[in-house]
């Protein structure tokens, strides 16, 4: 890790978490895009449909352990 790189970093962990969560979602939407993979307009208007929704809290996110940990008691 170059000490440029080190440094966004201790500064990145230092900003109130709501700031983190934007910029970790910017990050990984840069390492999704891809001219390879294009996306048709109607899936990146509901994309945006679901972020908006999570973004103003109008739907909640279940863990994963929960989901696993409830499908396996379902299932087994």
């Amino acid at each position: 890790m170059t000490v440029a790189t080190a440094n966004i970093t201790d500064e990145v962990l230092h900003l109130p978490r709501a700031a983190r969560a934007f910029l970790a979602e910017k990050l990984l939407e840069s390492l999704d895009f891809d001219d390879a993979f294009p996306v048709s307009t109607e899936w990146m208007e509901e994309i945006h449909r679901r972020c908006q929704e999570l973004d103003e809290g109008k739907v909640n996110l279940i863990p994963a352990e929960k989901v696993f940990a409830d499908l396996d008691r379902e299932f087994k």
